[in-house]
């Protein structure tokens, strides 16, 4: 950074798509970590999803039928993810951007997916990883210039989607410690 004024710094483009609202982390050791946040951190209760793919995906521009699990926990607002590969498909979690054990990811949830693609190209972010969710939804990854580690996932949710992350707020609200780990179908 320059040693310009305060006053003379314009923000990027990016924050502007909206906040973060996810923390995720891709651990060497999902049951532990998930473990950790449970007992040490308290966050809970985990929903997990199996055998997560997104339609049409792509991993650097090819296609891949990568699969993987995770984990969603609140604290307060925010959600924490937790990832799993599941295939040896090239994907995010698996090579280069496979960083373990510290964030991975942050995630922003976004109106348009189209005006994520067009802040991130205006910035020189390259899209990493692309793909569906669900019939109206889609996702990016991308790496706006720091690489590993520096990712940020664009979601534009699909629709009914607000009712499962509200439900999963929810039960963390006043969660009591029982029933940990569920898992959805």
């Amino acid at each position: 950074m320059t040693n310009q004024p305060a006053s003379a710094v314009r923000p990027g483009p990016l924050k502007r798509l909206g906040d973060v609202i996810q923390l995720a982390f891709l651990p060497t050791d999902f049951d532990a970590t998930m473990k950790y946040w449970i007992e040490t951190v308290g966050v809970g209760p985990f929903f997990v999803l199996n055998d997560v793919r997104l339609d049409e995906m792509k991993y650097k521009g090819q296609p891949t039928d990568a699969t993987f699990t995770m984990a969603i926990g609140y604290w307060g607002d925010i959600q924490i993810e937790l990832i799993k590969t599941d295939s040896d498909a090239p994907s995010l979690y698996r090579g280069e951007y496979a960083v373990r054990d510290r964030l991975h990811h942050v995630c922003v949830f976004v109106e348009s997916i189209a005006e994520a693609r067009a802040a991130c190209a205006a910035v020189g972010a390259e899209v990493i990883v692309e793909g569906k969710v669900g019939p109206d939804g889609a996702v990016i990854y991308v790496d706006p210039g720091q690489g590993p580690g520096h990712v940020i996932e664009y979601l534009q949710p699909m629709a009914g989607s607000e009712g499962l992350f509200q439900m999963m707020k929810d039960a963390a609200r006043d969660w009591d410690g029982s029933d940990p780990v569920r898992v959805l179908q």
